[in-house]
């Protein structure tokens, strides 16, 4: 066989590492000059490091050639023919077996290798990287011949490699670099081969409008058709990038005709229409308390009730169940064991008389007569059976009734029942074949499924009860869910998260796809499309589900009625004939094809497809298979099994291509649901006729927006470009114009939902491949490309409001970017660590929509645990959001960089030593007591968790705010807390578990090192750091009144937050606001408690409290429930109105009874806040007598901020008390003080220079608070500002009214883009701080919001 073959350059693939070429020994060399010979030039080579290095020997004995000496007597002798192409010949003599060509394709000499996909016979790819081609040995020679037609490759690099020795021959230890003449005039003499011709000159006539030509002009178009291909080659194409434009097989041609484009000048980029991409936001549909409870779960059916009262029944064991579809009517079969008996029950909601025809088996499926002591009453023994009536009965009175059959056996030999049933005249059967049921347990053992909660339980068990009906074949299983997909609608969200998980547990071959069940490929692709029907009713009727639909939908694939499967079935015939294969492996893939046809059959295609385009390499062809999943045993497994590799001929190829080309977009078209041509020929129309095949004729979908063909054609055009950036705009214009015909009435609706499927997958795709070349990309095109990603999400996403504010936020970045905005990185990061954000929020819900469901039904089947386990995980990671998650990745150590945040950001700045222990939450450990000092190393902090004993330091890449209770309570405790940015550093950290390390921090960074015990003997981490032995506790009495106005505010009365709020009153300056408060004081809730009309809620009180020390959790929550459970005295109401408007504060219960119950509840829910078991926990820890704390009410009117913020007047991170540090979250500052995610906006001012704040980070909170007029009841006890004790945001503050939960836009907020109105404001609130620690002369902590402007102060406390 010739080792020369025609060579062009297709889709070439970028080496990830080029061995770079430096400047050869050749002066000219192989640039169309002889061949000279420097002097100094010749010398014998020397093996180093297993390479040796060759020297040109003489001058060349060709026009363009050149003799290298290679080592010893092994010379080699390179020779470069030009014609119409260039030719490469290479004779390397006295060489030994085993060289090979190491080499790859370049275009000019500092550009990397690139891989031409046709290659001389035998090449491999090596590592990604470089192709290896062997040479053909002929005594002492060594031959090979590469032959190049493609003129964009000037030049060839290479070495020689002897792989058995590991030996490499170079050119004085650089490539051999051969580079070709120029070839402009010699691309001319290409020639055009005239099967090309014709195809371009029909395209030329369709485009026209199939003219009838004279044979004068028909030669014109010939020629003008040759000189369109020949201007292709010009522009550097190869022949085979040509053909391949041209050549797709009939469909895409189609496609193309009736797109009406010239195929080759499509623009290199599209004009994108100006949106508003608040056009699509789509939020959640909540549904209310009332709504939930009227969804009652449905009625057990009749057999529901039959098998739960048998699989209830003591001592019995299911050993087999199953459930078989008799029309619209159900038969029940199911196996039972006790200690002596087997039971089988027969049992159907069949109406009229029925007889069971049935017999045992020894061996599987085998019919023998039963014993005549096994038969029930009124049976009848037949040659090699029996029959037995049904009898009728009722489950739950008189009209619930079923038919029911039950036979009882002992010790029996048998293994099984084959059966059919007789209704009236008709025999009853199992898709024409016989019952059987077997009496042994499954292979797998049946795994304990829970309870099913968090699940669609009902429809689960249905489905797990016919699934031995559905792994008959897919005609069986697509026609089931399409039965159930009223049920699972009727279920919610629920019902389809479980169809979902079914059948992804079907596509991703965790079921069986077919058992022993012959089946047409037209039943097949029939049943699927009246699944998809069926689905595509729910689309249209209830869009909150859309995306749950869209994704069950891709793993069902498209389907199509009529003859679209039966072509599948017909074809393989034909090509057969056609190409004189009907043995081997074609038959017995014809034979499986026949009988089965699946998913795998479009692998098993385009396998076959590619071992022929190599050339007829075998390995391809597996390499093809086993990269999709299908290995050589799954091959054999088919019911229909494949033993045989393909065996081609060379004559046989190109007809096999073209056929098989034609039959993978068949295949595609039942069986994918993301193809991006099928979908876009399925929606455009299409007539296709192969040779001697069926005609397939698809009309297109009426209603397409104007210019929309051509954006697809865009799309087809340059859906393989190497820069995607042109193609990610393409295809989002397609969607965006596509978007408002999936929200219409459409019959062809579908076929729009998988042509939108189908791009959202290109651009997933598109997206992957470009990552190598994104290494070295500019941060702006990082940032662009984020941006259309966001964008593609958001199209497909149903609560999508988040993600739209996070695609605004990066286009605000993009323009302070071109703006020359200093802080442009800094904000950017912000909305970085949102979209990350965002996105764990949507993996966290997919967690809690589909793991329960995958957990559940997964024990049902029998589906692996590994499998079950990383469900929800590889629907994440095969969606959307996962290649954007990459991106963000890629682009976060570029943004820390740019904005010079560093690795770290240390909330709590102390040196520490201590050994490693890794968890997921620091909640989950926040009670434990460690026992040696411990570096917790936490995925997960909210910022209202405890320190844990022990704990030396925290560190996290999670993202709690500074002024968060954690932070301040680690800082207050001397633990060192610090959020790491860097994944490499923290999985770093994490692999040194259980190792004693030495953490020491500045204000920016943390390095660490690993040490002995002696290092953690001399360490200040033994020392027990909490309260002094002074702190304690003082219990409050009850004074006699209910209420009090500011006036009256004394240490005796409140806490010191309402203290210092009545201090503030005329010392701050005019610009700052001081709301109006009154308090309920200390002792009040003890009165309470003592009123008889709250006995019986003390009593319990005084149980539980009891109980406390041997069950706290559990118990705390109970006493905050009886807590709620206290009604008001009369006098205490009294008093409080009185108060409230003498202070001219609204009073809630003039607006109706119900507004007061309202506070009255948010009073109660403060004083059980004494009680939350972090606060309970804390003054445990520090040994505070809990019966000691007492907890006033302060009453406050809701200020309804733009903006909540809190100043600590010393920098808590550096201790600098010449700076303030404050932050501010947009809304009330729950959000800012609560366990609410993301950051704040931080800054800092330097108290000498209070009108210059700087901003440390922008926010990332994707979530403000806001509220309507209100009145907000905040804990005021004795314990929250105690000296050396953090009880500060340990108790609650209340409400009257629930906040509004509200999806902030950073990118049009003023503070964010105003900057004269952030510095006015930063500024103002900087003072404002500076002015309270005057008044106070030592650090505060203060708490404040701005509205409309104006700075109100609502409370300050010392800052600890």
């Amino acid at each position: 066989m010739s080792n020369t073959i025609g060579h062009g350059l297709l889709l070439p693939t970028v080496l990830k590492h080029q061995i770079k070429a430096s400047p050869s020994l050749l002066s000219n060399g192989f640039c169309g000059q002889r061949l000279t010979v420097r002097k100094s030039s010749f010398r014998r080579s020397c093996v180093v490091s297993g390479s040796t290095q060759a020297v040109l020997a003489t001058d060349t004995s060709s026009e363009l050639g050149g003799r290298f000496k290679l080592q010893g007597d092994i010379e080699m002798q390179v020779d470069v023919k030009i014609s119409s192409v260039a030719l490469l010949e290479i004779q390397i003599t006295n060489s030994t077996d085993h060289l090979y060509l190491h080499w790859g394709g370049t275009r000019n000499r500092n550009e990397k290798w690139v891989l031409p996909s046709r290659c001389p016979e035998g090449t491999k790819v090596f590592n990604d990287q470089a192709l290896r081609t062997p040479f053909l040995k002929s005594g002492s020679v060594s031959l090979l011949k590469v032959e190049i037609d493609d003129p964009a490759i000037e030049a060839i690099e290479f070495l020689i490699v002897d792989e058995r020795h590991d030996i490499w021959y170079k050119d004085n230890g650089q490539n051999f670099y051969v580079k070709f003449p120029k070839r402009e005039k010699l691309v001319s003499n290409v020639g055009v081969p005239e099967d090309l011709v014709q195809i371009q000159a029909y395209l030329r006539w369709e485009r026209n409008g199939k003219q009838t030509y004279t044979p004068e002009q028909e030669k014109k178009e010939f020629e003008e058709a040759r000189k369109e291909l020949q201007r292709e080659l010009e522009k550097g194409n190869s022949l085979d990038d040509v053909r391949k434009k041209i050549t797709k097989g009939e469909i895409k041609t189609e496609v193309l005709k009736k797109l009406g484009k010239k195929i080759y000048r499509t623009p290199e980029r599209i004009t994108r229409k100006k949106r508003d991409v608040m056009q699509l936001l789509r939020k959640s549909i909540p549904v209310s308390e009332e709504e939930k409870i009227a969804v009652k779960p449905k009625d057990l059916s009749a057999l529901q009730i039959f098998s739960k009262t048998i699989a209830e029944q003591s001592d019995t064991n299911i050993l087999n169940k199953k459930t078989y579809r008799l029309a619209d009517k159900e038969l029940l079969v199911l196996v039972t064991n006790t200690s002596s008996k087997t039971g089988v029950h027969v049992a159907t909601d069949m109406e009229g008389p029925l007889t069971l025809h049935w017999a045992l088996s020894e061996k599987a499926r085998e019919w023998l007569v039963p014993p005549a002591d096994m038969l029930p009453v009124g049976s009848i023994s037949l040659d090699k059976a029996a029959e037995t009536q049904f009898s009728t009965i009722s489950v739950d009175g008189t009209s619930n009734k079923i038919q029911v059959f039950e036979l009882y056996m002992e010790d029996s030999i048998f293994v099984g029942m084959p059966f059919v049933l007789r209704h009236g005249d008709n025999w009853v059967k199992d898709n024409d074949s016989d019952f059987y049921v077997e009496f042994t347990k499954p292979n797998k053992p049946i795994k304990y499924a829970g309870d099913g909660k968090g699940t669609a339980k009902d429809l689960l068990d249905k489905i797990s009860s016919l699934e031995s009906v559905a792994e008959q074949s897919f005609m069986h299983r697509f026609n089931i869910a399409a039965d159930l997909i009223e049920e699972a609608k009727d279920a919610d969200e629920l019902g389809l998260a479980g169809i979902l998980v079914w059948m992804r547990f079907m596509a991703t071959r965790q079921l069986i796809w077919n058992k022993n069940y012959c089946v047409k490929p037209r039943e097949i692709s029939q049943a699927q499309d009246r699944l998809i029907d069926k689905l595509q009713n729910v689309y249209s009727s209830y869009p909150q589900y859309s995306e749950l639909l869209r994704m069950i939908m891709s793993s069902v694939g498209r389907g199509g009625q009529g003859d679209v499967g039966q072509r599948i079935r017909d074809e393989i015939l034909v090509i057969q004939k056609n190409n004189k294969c009907k043995g081997g492996m074609m038959e017995e893939w014809h034979q499986k094809l026949h009988n089965n046809t699946s998913p795998d059959d479009v692998v098993i295609c385009q396998a076959l497809m590619n071992y022929i385009k190599s050339d007829l390499d075998i390995s391809v062809y597996w390499e093809t298979l086993n990269s999709n999943g299908i290995t050589k045993e799954r091959l054999l497994s088919y019911d229909r099994a494949i033993h045989n590799e393909p065996d081609f001929s060379k004559d046989q190829k190109e007809g096999l291509l073209r056929d098989l080309g034609n039959y993978l977009r068949t295949l595609k078209a039942v069986h994918s649901g993301a193809d991006l041509e099928s979908a876009i020929s399925n929606c455009i129309g299409y007539i296709s006729e192969g040779r001697g095949m069926v005609g397939v004729k698809i009309n297109s979908i009426s209603g397409l927006p104007s210019g929309f063909p051509e954006l697809l054609q865009f799309v087809l055009e340059h859906v393989e470009d190497k820069n995607v950036e042109p193609l990610l705009e393409g295809l989002l214009e397609t969607r965006q114009e596509l978007k408002p015909l999936l929200s219409k009435s459409n019959g062809r609706l579908k076929d729009l939902l998988f042509l939108d499927i189908a791009l959202d997958s290109t651009v997933r795709t598109a997206i992957e491949r470009s990552y190598e070349v994104l290494k070295n990309a500019k941060p702006e095109k990082i940032m662009y490309l984020i941006t259309l990603l966001l964008e593609n999400l958001i199209l497909s996403s149903d609560n999508n409001e988040d993600l739209i504010y996070c695609w605004k936020g990066w286009n605000r970045a993009l323009t302070m970017v071109k703006n020359g905005e200093n802080d442009w990185a800094l904000f950017a990061k912000s909305v970085l660590d949102r979209t990350r954000l965002a996105l764990a929020s949507k993996g966290e819900l997919y967690h809690q929509l589909l793991q329960p469901s995958a957990e559940y039904l997964g024990a049902l089947l029998g589906i692996d645990q590994w499998a079950v386990s990383i469900f929800t995980e590889e629907m994440i990671r095969s969606g959307s959001a996962a290649s954007l998650s990459s991106l963000v990745n890629r682009i976060d150590p570029v943004l820390r960089n740019v904005a010079n945040l560093g690795s770290w950001q240390v909330i709590s700045p102390v040196e520490a030593v201590g050994y490693i222990v890794v968890v997921d939450e620091l909640l989950s450990v926040q009670n434990k007591s460690y026992e040696k000092p411990t570096i917790l190393v936490a995925k997960t902090v909210s910022g209202e968790e405890e320190i844990p004993d022990g704990t030396v330091a925290v560190l996290t890449s999670d993202m709690p705010d500074v002024l968060s209770h954690v932070s301040v309570r680690a800082r207050n405790s001397k633990v060192c807390f610090a959020t790491c940015f860097d994944t490499d550093i923290l999985n770093d950290l994490r692999a040194k578990e259980g190792k004693l390390l030495n953490l020491k921090p500045t204000s920016a960074d943390i390095t660490y090192s690993e040490v002995n015990e002696e290092t953690l003997t001399r360490s200040n981490n033994l020392e027990e750091v909490g309260p002094s032995s002074t702190v304690q506790l003082i219990k409050k009495q009850f004074n006699g009144r209910y209420a009090v106005s500011s006036e009256d505010f004394t240490s005796e009365m409140v806490g010191a937050k309402s203290r210092n709020i009545a201090y503030l009153k005329g010392k701050v300056p005019s610009f700052v606001g001081i709301p109006t408060s009154v308090a309920l004081p200390f002792g009040v809730f003890e009165k309470v408690l003592s009123d008889e009309l709250n006995q019986g809620v003390s009593e319990k009180l005084q149980i539980l409290k009891k109980q406390l020390e041997t069950d706290g959790s559990v118990v705390l929550g109970e006493i905050r429930k009886t807590v709620l459970d206290l009604s008001a005295p009369s006098q205490l109401v009294q008093e409080l109105k009185n108060t409230m408007q003498s202070s001219e504060m609204p009073w809630p219960g003039d607006e109706g009874e119900q507004r007061w119950e309202q506070a009255w509840l948010a009073i109660k829910k403060v004083w059980a806040s004494k009680w939350n078991e972090r606060a309970y926990l804390s003054t445990k820890k520090v040994k505070l007598d809990h019966d000691y704390l007492c907890m006033a009410v302060l009453v406050q009117e809701i200020i309804n901020a733009d903006y909540a913020f809190v100043i600590h007047t010393t920098n808590p991170s550096s201790g600098d008390s010449s700076e303030i540090y404050a932050e501010v979250v947009k809304g009330l500052g729950e959000t800012l003080v609560g366990a609410y995610p993301g950051r704040a906006l931080s800054f800092i001012s330097k108290k000498d220079n209070l009108d210059s704040p700087k901003v440390l980070g922008y926010p990332s909170k994707p979530v403000g608070l806001f509220i309507r007029r209100s009145i907000i009841f905040r804990s005021d006890s004795n314990g929250e500002d105690l000296e050396g004790y953090a009880g500060a945001g340990l108790y609650d503050s209340v409400p009257m009214d629930e906040e509004d939960k509200v999806v902030v836009d950073y990118s049009c907020d003023p503070l964010i883009i105003d900057f004269d109105f952030q510095k006015s404001i930063l500024s103002s609130i900087a003072r404002v701080g500076d002015c309270i620690e005057k008044l106070y002369g030592s650090p505060q902590d203060i708490e404040g919001v701005v509205r409309d402007g104006k700075i109100y102060v609502v409370q300050t406390r010392p800052q600890m």
